[in-house]
């Protein structure tokens, strides 16, 4: 009876520690995140499965190039709105998002990093090119064919600890641009960034890691963060 009732045990003990260990890996270290919308296509695609990476911002610092998944409460998106959410289907909500069945709700987005703290970003030079400090970005690389850097100009300055970010299909992506007019002009805090994507996961045919383009090369070597 005692081998029994041990046996009887294993199966739930092991499914219990087996969902910790997930629920402890994707909130400390990696968390898997389905691409909800077209703003970062071609380079992310809708339904793509990634992985962010939540460690890599500890060994190293945020760089311009880099796609994240951040949080966008009190910058993209109103904190009244998160506020007025109920916390027993957010709790619940949030464990599904961890182990990955449940999609990212509104206030997790997804984009790259343009502008970091002390920069100078501004579209357009004149031709046509996004300019960090001066210098110009080749992005033919990763933008979506035939979209412009972006339709819209602005001259922003980014303050320290915050963000400026843009998707990579610039004529679908509400990102800091659409919040120019917003209280924090855009701008997301850097601690309110989830981590880094490293790779896209799933469909099969799309297995890939997503590094930083090299036309961030020169920005990045010769300005200091």
């Amino acid at each position: 009876m005692t081998e029994g009732r041990q046996s009887w045990w294993d199966i739930p003990l092991t499914l219990v520690l087996a969902f910790t260990m997930v629920l402890v890996i994707t909130t400390f270290v990696a968390k898997p995140f389905s691409i909800p919308s077209g703003s970062m296509e071609d380079t992310l695609q809708v339904g793509d499965r990634v992985l962010v990476n939540k460690v890599v911002y500890h060994l190293r610092d945020i760089e311009r190039g880099d796609v994240v998944v951040f949080d966008g409460t009190d910058s993209f998106v109103p904190a009244e709105v998160v506020e007025s959410r109920n916390p027993v289907s957010g709790a619940l909500t949030w464990v599904g998002q961890s182990v990955g069945i449940i999609p990212p709700d509104g206030t997790d987005f997804v984009k790259r990093v343009i502008g970091v703290g002390g920069d100078h970003v501004v579209c357009c030079d004149a031709a046509g090119r996004i300019t960090v400090n001066d210098v110009p970005l080749e992005e033919q690389s990763y933008l979506y064919p035939d979209d412009a850097a972006s339709d819209e100009a602005f001259d922003v300055i980014v303050p320290d600890g915050m963000l400026w970010f843009m998707g990579d299909h610039r004529s679908n992506s509400a990102d800091s641009r659409a919040h120019l007019g917003d209280p924090g002009g855009g701008m997301v805090p850097e601690s309110r960034v989830v981590g880094r994507v490293m790779n896209v996961l799933w469909p099969l045919n799309r297995i890939s890691s997503v590094p930083i383009p090299e036309s961030f090369a020169a920005v990045n070597a010769g300005q200091s963060q």
